[in-house]
């Protein structure tokens, strides 16, 4: 029996291991199921999923020239196919003669007029918030950033 890659053939799981498992093809033929190959889902123990003696279908993901046979039970599965999603295209004028520049239609601005208000003590107050805010993070910036200047060595105090 000579394995080909995509070839699908049942075996026998002979050994595992906490990389992958291995599984026996029969005529003195093993190959190994590496862990990612295992199942569609994150597998932590392949324990959790194959025991010894456990009879699978594999498909065959490579043959090495050193005899080494790459298996996969994930991908001798069938799974349901994916719909294909379809696009559809915009059909506006100034979409399409922004597309060839590689630009996008700029968006509608709307304006509003502002509600008269205080406005001397609310830009005020913004302003000294906006301030505290600023000497916060540039206080915390130095800090965070002054043990890190020079080469070799850990942080200096």
């Amino acid at each position: 029996m000579s394995i080909e890659v995509g070839a699908k053939l049942p075996g026998k799981v002979s050994g595992i291991t906490n990389f992958g498992a291995f599984i026996d093809l029969g005529e003195g033929k093993t190959g190994l199921v590496h862990i990612s190959e295992v199942s569609n889902g994150f597998v932590k123990d392949i324990h959790d999923v194959l025991t010894v003696g456990d009879e699978v279908t594999v498909k065959v993901t490579s043959v090495g020239d050193d005899g080494k046979v790459g298996l996969s039970i994930r991908k001798a599965q069938e799974q349901p196919a994916e719909p294909k999603r379809e696009f559809q295209r915009r059909e506006n004028q100034e979409f399409q003669g922004n597309r060839d520049r590689g630009q996008r239609p700029a968006p509608k601005k709307q304006f509003t007029r502002a509600q008269p208000t205080n406005s001397k003590q609310d830009f005020d107050s913004l302003m000294s918030s906006f301030l505290k805010d600023s000497d916060d993070r540039l206080s915390s910036l130095k800090r965070n950033t002054e043990g890190k200047r020079g080469g070799r060595g850990g942080r200096r105090n």
